[in-house]
């Protein structure tokens, strides 16, 4: 029926020379507690998956794999689960924003070459590198949303070295 009324409105013509960005845009109008539902679900996977990970470290000869598969994929859960909440078009603004782009830029970098040293490169050394750089540029990420918080920290880092 709906279909019916924007055909008869003269709604279609314009909603077929709509962009991506629109298209997004309307298939996340989701209620607020789906939302929320949403976010906290995929987070808990996200939680789950770096944990379970970090158990099967210790597995012999698989368990370096292993753990860096459920890590990289627990980082990647937890930083879509935040799409629930502000929208995917506008969490992908906000991570290109230029107070965090370089952050955003360094974490999903790490992200993929992570992935890429463990299964194309097989160098594990290398890809256990790439995951404490995932880990800490994930939480630089996550600090600039909190207002002068990584001013404050590289002050104290700066009078920690002197």
């Amino acid at each position: 029926m709906d279909k019916l009324k924007s055909v008869l409105s003269g709604e279609e013509a314009r909603s077929e020379n709509r962009n991506i960005i629109q298209a997004a845009n309307e298939a996340s109008t989701l209620g607020w507690g789906t939302r929320v539902k949403g976010f906290i679900g995929c987070f808990v996977i996200g939680v789950v998956c770096t944990i379970l990970g970090v158990c099967l470290l210790f597995i012999p000869k698989i368990g370096v794999l292993l753990f860096i598969v459920f890590y990289t994929f627990g980082n990647i859960c937890s930083l879509c689960s935040t799409m629930f909440l502000m929208g995917p078009v506008k969490q992908l603004k906000r991570m290109c924003d230029k107070t965090r782009a370089l952050a955003t830029t360094i974490m999903l970098t790490c992200l993929v070459l992570t992935l890429c040293a463990a299964f194309w490169w097989k160098n594990f050394g290398l890809a256990l590198f790439f995951v404490i750089l995932q880990c800490l540029s994930f939480a630089w990420y996550g600090l600039s949303y909190i207002p002068f918080v990584r001013d404050a920290i590289l002050k104290m880092i700066s009078i920690c070295i002197k």
